[in-house]
Formats: structure tokens, C-alpha cells, sequence
């Protein structure tokens, strides 16, 4: 009895406890409940609140779509832009490299898009081999007909054949090529009418386009940069013609620093470029008389002066003249009755390698032979070696040796070496042929010592008075004394050497204008070599090495005797030979290392009044020169005149209004009394 009422107790205790635990877990479910529907209306609160706070931002989408938006069957309405998007449906058997490029450098405002969806090649060969047997069929059956062979047929066999071992290698793929492009105008006229320019450029290389008809939405969503097509039209293609229809062809010559050469005729872009960014700084110019060379190179110099280089030019007639006088330069003339005077024996400071005297020493006697030989002619392997012992005993006797401080020195004279070769046993010879330069009719020149100190921007060395004898000794020595120049102090420079065709007469001035140009840019300097005499400049083998050593090139209008070895020497296509046979003035083809594009040099007007060289324009601005420098004599004098009559008026003591007689007030002074007194007598 006792142990079945304890069971029921115990057994009525745990039923209570297991309903006490399960209501204890509904309240917690309640309560979990109700605290996490509080954080869902707090999260959609949140929610809500930032949806309504970036309605009020501005996002990437609100400022590039458009303001308004209409659609039409053949065009759309972009703000105030009219659209058209056109499609290319059928292809020629064969595309020529580059065949998209005239459509890039056109002068419109144009979008391209070009999609490609690969195949696979087991599907191509399938179809392939199906269309070899039907093709093979209808030949063998035309054959036993005995009707003529069907050349297409043949044709799309051979080239079907070819392709099946092509995609078989591995050589090429396969794709469905899909080419659309959008023109945006004005107007209506202004878009039918590049329609129709786009239009005939594809027609012109039997490729045929479409516009998108009542599809004008999908086509434009087609070319936007997200890469979505809606258009799906697209026509087989194997990946070589696919490669010729890449359409970024054009050169690109414009850096963010450097001077402004030109405008690119390909796509009418600007070719800015900093010569000294290549891996030297050397140019060349080629071009016939008349071809704009000088007017080029002018511009050139002007441009560079306003970035902060300095330039120094060799002028053998005389063009810069203008041009130095305009920006405030330094024009020397040199000649024999001129007061300027260089004297060759002058020595360097030196910089870098070249610091010691005994190197500096050597190197100026290795020139100055240079020059003798062009003074006195050929000399013989004798009169060599005593001339080299001549000129260091020159040197020697103004105590330049290698111990020496060059900084306190007076170099010798053209008739100190004369005197040294005539002590010299066999030196007679050459001291009687150097004697005209010391005492004969070009002594004024050779025979004094440097009177020069130019510290200028721009510096012009003027050789035009010049006899043609003289001019590569002259050339010679003034080139001499701007490298002394250029060795001492390394700053940017160009130097310019107009017809440089001079220099390349004689090999010895050759030898010295080819070291030049290959030593010149440890010292910061751009040589520009200028010649209208292609065939003697490149036929020399120290003109070609030139050439080779010049980073930037520029190729003008050329004559047909020359143009021959111009494409040799540059390797120039056919097309663009003869784009430089009809290169109109101040065009032709720039090169810059690797790249190069056709050029139109083109100036300001006020760059085009400071650099021109037509003499008609020269002439005209020296009348308006004149005259303009008369009106201000005529100005000066007007406001000198009235001064010159108030003076005496403010000299004489006032009358009082008085004392004075209405007659009195009417009397002028000075001499206009006297002319008044005399016409009341009359």
C-alpha cells in the first residue's frame, strides 16, 4: 500500500514538472518572439530610412544618363545629339590589313563595337566536310555533263580545303564576328550625311552595311561600353581576317611634355614630343628647296625657347636673322671683313671624363688637324706626323702642356704654328700653304684671337658672307668652338646645322660632324642636321651613320631623283613613297624611333610672322615695320608740339581782368602777335 502511493506521488511530481517546464519554454518562445519581431521592424525601419536617404544622393547613373531620351524607326534623340547604329552584313573574300582604319581616323564622332563568339572547331569541320562533298558532287557531276567548269565553285572548294587544314593544325579558329557602329550629329543632315560617308567607305572594299531599323535601341545599348548584344548579327569568320579588322592602326605621337611638331594627318591629332625623351636627342630634316625645312626648324626652336632650352645655330644664308632679332637673341656674323673673330686653337674647361688637361690637349690637336687639312688640302703620312708634333709644340710655347691649369691661359694663333713648322726640318711646305690664312687674304679670320662672350638664350652663327671656299672651314671651326662651349657647362641644348650637306664634302669635317653626333648626348645636347641635298648627304658613309644615330627624323616633300635612296634608307612603303613625291608645303612623314606618321607642320600667326622665310611675307613685314615706327615719330612729335607752346604761356605773369582791354584779352604772345599785327595791317 504504501509503496503503490509513493509511485503515484512520484509519478504526479514529474508530470508536473514537465508542464512546469513546458510553459517555462513558452514564455521563452514568447518572449524570443517578441524580441525578434521588434528587431525585424527595427531593421525594416532602418531600411526603409536609408532607401529614403539615397533617393536624395546624386550616383554615377544620375550624372552620365541623359536628360531626355527619344526613339525613332531609323534614329535616336540623345539630349540634343541624333544617333544611328549600322551593322556589317556581308564581307569580300579577302580583307587587307588595316581595312577598318579610314573608318577610326574619320572626322566624325563615332562608337564600334565588335563581338566574337568562338565555335567549336569539331562542329566547323563537320559542316565543312558536308559542304566539301556536295561541292565535289556538283563539279563531278557539271564534269559528266560535259558543261564548262564553274570557277566559283572551284573557288569556295580550294578555300574551303584550305581552311579545313588550317583549323585541323591548329592555326586558326573559328568565330561569328558581329561588327556594329554608332555616328552621333547635330542634325538630321548632318547624320544621313555621315551615315552615307560610312556607308561608302565600307562599300568602297565590297563590305555592306545596314542601319538598325526599329532596333535603334538595341543598337545603341549594343555599342555602350557593358558589352551587351542586342543586335545579334554576325557572320562567320576565321581569326586571320578577324586580326586585319583590329581598328586601332593610327600612331600616336603625343606625350604629356615636349614641343608641338605638328598635326597628325592620319587622325588629326596633335604630335607633341620631347626629343630629349628618346635615347638621344639628335634629328635630321630632308627635304627639297622649298619644302618648308627652315620654316619647320624655325618653329621648332621657337617652341623650345618657350620650355626653356637653349639653341644655337650654324646659318649659311643668313635665315635666322629675323628669327634672333624677334625673340631677343644673339646674332654673330662671321666673315672676312666682319669685327667677330674665333680663334681655333682655343681649348675647352672640360667636364666629366674630359676634366685633364693632357686629354683635353689631345683632343684639340686631333681637331685642329682636322681643320689644316681642310685648309691646305691632302698631306702625306710624313707631313702628318710632324704636323701633330707642330701642334703640340704650338700649344707648348704658350706653356699648355698636361701639367698646365688651363683656366689661365692665352691659346696660340694660326701664325704662332706657322712659325713652329718653319723651324721644323720638311714643315716649309705647309707653313708657305697655311701662310695666306696668317698674313695672306683670309688672315682676318684664322689669325685672331676669340673675341666672342655670348651669354644668350639663342645664339646664331651667320657664314653667308663667306666665299663657297671658306664655308666648310668656317663650318668647321664654328662647330669647334660651340662643342668647346658645349663641354665646358652641361646644360639642354639644341645645336642646328643648316645644310649640313656642306660638311659632308670633305671627310675630315664628315669624320668631325659624325663624332659629334655620337658623342653629343652625354652632354645634354640635341644635334639637328638640315640638308636639301639627299644623295651627296647619303652617300657618304658617315651622312648614313648620322642618320642612323638621329632618334627623330623628319621626311618632306622630296624630288623624284632622290626619293629612291630615301626609301631605302628609312625603309619607307610604296604609299608612303610616294606620299612624299605629292606632300604639299609643310608636309611629309615624322619619325620618332619605331613610330611614325604622316605630319602637317602648322604654325600660329604670330609664329608664322616671326619664322617665315618667303620672301614676298619678309618684304611686307618690313614695311609694315616702317610704318609703324613712322606713326610713332609722327605721335612723339604731335605731343612735343603743344608742349613746346604751353611753355611760354605758363611763363608770363598773369594780367589782371581790369587792367586788361577786351582788345588786349584777344592779343596772342610771342610770335603769334607778330603774325596777328601784321594780317590786321594787311
Amino acid at each position: 500500500m504504501f509503496g503503490t502511493e509513493k509511485i503515484k506521488k512520484i509519478s504526479h511530481d514529474t508530470e508536473e514538472k514537465k508542464k512546469k517546464t513546458v510553459k517555462e519554454k513558452e514564455k521563452k518562445q514568447k518572449k524570443d518572439k517578441g524580441v525578434k519581431s521588434k528587431t525585424l521592424e527595427e531593421e525594416r525601419g532602418i531600411i526603409t530610412t536609408e532607401k529614403t536617404y539615397k533617393k536624395g544622393l546624386v550616383s554615377v547613373r544620375d550624372i552620365i544618363s541623359p536628360s531626355s531620351f527619344q526613339i525613332s524607326s531609323d534614329y535616336l534623340r540623345l539630349n540634343n545629339l541624333y544617333v544611328r547604329t549600322m551593322f556589317v552584313i556581308i564581307y569580300p573574300r579577302y580583307l587587307t590589313v588595316g581595312w577598318f582604319a579610314p573608318i577610326i581616323t574619320e572626322s566624325i564622332t563615332l562608337d564600334v563595337s565588335m563581338f566574337f563568339y568562338p565555335i567549336k572547331i569539331a562542329v566547323i569541320l563537320k559542316q565543312l566536310k558536308n559542304k566539301v562533298g556536295a561541292l565535289e558532287a556538283q563539279i563531278l557531276s557539271d564534269h559528266e555533263k560535259g558543261a564548262p567548269r564553274d570557277p566559283i565553285s572551284e573557288t569556295a572548294l580550294r578555300d574551303i580545303e584550305g581552311l579545313r587544314d588550317s583549323l585541323t593544325q591548329g592555326t586558326e579558329k573559328f568565330f561569328q564576328f558581329a561588327l556594329y557602329i554608332t555616328v552621333y550629329a547635330k542634325n538630321k543632315e548632318e547624320l544621313d550625311l555621315m551615315t552615307d560617308e560610312v556607308e561608302n567607305i565600307l562599300g568602297a572594299k565590297l563590305i555592306y552595311s545596314r542601319k538598325a531599323l526599329y532596333q535603334t535601341e538595341q543598337g545603341f545599348n549594343s555599342t555602350l561600353p557593358l558589352g551587351n548584344d542586342e543586335l545579334f548579327v554576325s557572320f562567320n569568320m576565321n581569326s586571320s581576317p578577324i586580326a586585319s579588322s583590329f581598328p586601332f592602326m593610327s600612331a600616336e605621337l603625343s606625350s604629356d611634355s615636349g614641343v608641338l611638331y605638328g598635326i597628325n594627318r592620319h587622325n588629326n591629332s596633335l604630335i607633341l614630343f620631347d626629343r630629349f625623351s628618346m635615347q638621344n636627342a639628335n634629328g635630321v630634316i630632308f627635304a627639297t628647296s622649298g619644302a618648308g625645312k627652315s620654316y619647320t626648324i624655325k618653329l621648332e626652336i621657337l617652341r623650345s625657347l618657350m620650355v626653356g632650352i637653349d639653341v644655337i645655330i650654324i646659318d649659311p644664308e643668313n635665315e635666322y636673322g629675323h628669327l634672333s632679332s624677334a625673340v631677343g637673341g644673339a646674332f654673330i656674323n662671321i666673315s672676312l671683313n666682319s669685327e667677330t673673330k674665333l680663334n681655333p686653337f682655343d681649348l675647352p674647361g672640360g667636364i666629366g671624363g674630359e676634366s685633364k688637361a693632357e686629354d683635353i690637349i689631345r683632343s684639340a690637336v686631333i681637331t685642329m688637324k682636322g681643320l689644316i687639312r681642310l685648309m691646305i688640302g691632302e698631306i702625306t703620312n710624313v707631313e702628318d706626323s710632324l704636323l701633330d708634333r707642330a701642334l703640340i709644340e704650338t700649344y707648348a710655347k704658350k706653356d699648355i702642356t698636361p701639367d698646365s691649369d688651363l683656366a689661365n691661359i692665352e691659346p696660340p694663333l694660326m701664325s704662332d704654328l706657322e712659325e713652329v713648322l718653319l723651324s721644323m726640318d720638311g714643315g716649309e711646305d705647309m707653313a708657305l700653304r697655311i701662310k695666306k690664312f696668317t698674313e695672306g687674304t683670309f688672315a682676318g679670320l684664322f689669325n685672331s684671337p676669340t673675341n666672342i662672350n655670348v651669354n644668350n638664350q639663342l645664339i646664331s652663327f651667320s657664314i653667308r658672307d663667306l666665299d663657297d671656299e671658306l664655308r666648310p672651314i668656317a663650318m668647321y671651326m664654328v662647330v669647334n668652338y660651340i662643342w668647346n662651349i658645349i663641354r665646358s657647362e652641361m646644360k639642354q641644348r639644341i645645336l642646328v646645322v643648316d645644310e649640313a650637306w656642306i660638311m659632308m664634302q670633305h671627310e675630315d669635317s664628315a669624320k668631325f660632324m659624325f663624332a659629334l653626333v655620337k658623342r653629343c648626348r652625354k652632354y645634354y645636347l640635341g644635334v639637328t642636321t638640315i640638308t636639301q641635298d639627299v644623295n651627296d648627304f647619303l652617300t657618304s658613309q658617315y651622312g648614313r651613320a648620322i642618320v642612323s644615330n638621329s632618334a627623330i627624323q623628319l621626311l618632306l616633300k622630296q624630288s623624284p631623283s632622290a626619293v629612291d635612296v630615301i626609301q631605302k634608307t628609312f625603309m619607307l612603303t610604296d604609299g608612303e613613297k610616294y606620299l612624299l613625291l605629292e606632300s604639299g608645303l609643310g608636309e611629309g612623314i615624322f619619325f620618332a624611333g619605331s613610330k611614325h606618321a604622316a605630319i602637317r607642320i602648322q604654325a600660329s600667326y604670330t609664329e608664322n610672322s616671326i619664322v617665315t622665310s618667303d620672301p614676298k611675307q619678309l618684304l611686307e613685314l618690313e614695311e609694315s615695320k616702317k610704318e609703324f615706327e613712322e606713326s610713332l615719330l609722327a605721335k612723339e612729335e604731335e605731343e612735343e608740339a603743344p608742349a613746346e607752346e604751353k611753355k611760354p604761356l605758363a611763363e608770363e605773369k598773369p594780367v589782371s581782368t581790369e587792367e586788361a582791354s577786351p582788345t588786349e584779352e584777344a592779343i596772342p604772345t610771342g610770335e603769334e602777335t607778330s603774325e596777328v599785327v601784321s594780317s590786321e595791317e594787311s
